[in-house]
């Protein structure tokens, strides 16, 4: 196979160095992210009630068969994670696990506050993990709401927010390089309308509910796309706050 035709998988936000000495190797090979749904085929490895986005990655590698997989795991990521990729090595596959649990390198996070549409910024950000791209001209907005979570498997729910929406929880960690901070995962803006975000079945369920309990927030989970009434729950939210 030629470097051309290589392809590697990946997940989460692998350790920036693994990602630097795997281009060094392959520079032309094609990276995909696995979280992303692409509507592969469901298989029959993973339990019904299971997170929508390890179902991507079981799915999409059962599909796609990467070369190697850069799987990552541990705080970073989340035990589901770590056992994908246990489920995937046994089932033939070149993965490397990969840990990144940096937290004080910590960079600004202008993508998150800008005044881009929010599905725009959340491409953006996680665009960045592979391929970061110095954003200029970008206009730092007064926010008007939050969106607190993880890159959601249905990316239509961000298109109902105004532009004027800051993003918080995990995504911003993205953007600030640092996966793994727990108080910057933790951190909103006070007195700022803002919907909690959660894949249905991920453990991160335990902070959102928590943070839209005590920031008087919107806590919504969703299994695979948004239902008709979560996102009129939504547009409510917005309208009302």
């Amino acid at each position: 196979m030629t470097n051309n035709n290589f392809v590697i998988g990946f997940w989460g936000y692998p350790n920036p160095d693994t990602v630097l000495d795997l281009k060094q190797k392959y520079p032309n090979a094609q990276w995909i992210d696995l979280d992303i749904d692409f509507g592969h085929a469901e298989t029959n490895i993973l339990p019904d009630a299971y997170c929508k986005i390890i179902k991507n990655i079981i799915n999409n590698t059962m599909t796609l068969k990467p070369n190697i997989i850069v799987a990552t795991i541990g705080k970073d990521k989340c035990d589901s994670g770590w056992y994908a990729a246990k489920v995937l090595r046994e089932k033939g596959f070149n993965v490397i696990e990969s840990i990144f649990e940096d937290t004080k390198n910590k960079k600004a996070t202008p993508i998150s506050e800008s005044n881009l549409p929010l599905k725009e910024k959340i491409e953006k950000i996680t665009a960045n993990i592979i391929t970061p791209k110095e954003e200029t001209n970008l206009i730092k907005c007064k926010p008007q709401f939050g969106f607190w979570g993880v890159p959601p498997n249905d990316l239509s729910i961000l298109e109902l927010f105004p532009n004027e929406t800051h993003v918080f929880g995990w995504t911003r960690c993205v953007e600030a390089g640092v996966p793994a901070d727990i108080e910057l995962e933790m951190f909103v803006e006070k007195n700022i309308p803002t919907v909690f975000y959660s894949q249905a079945f991920c453990a991160k369920s335990q902070l959102a509910k928590m943070l839209a309990n005590k920031y008087n927030g919107l806590y919504i989970d969703i299994d695979d796309y948004a239902t008709n009434s979560i996102k009129a729950k939504i547009e409510a939210f917005i309208k009302l706050r």
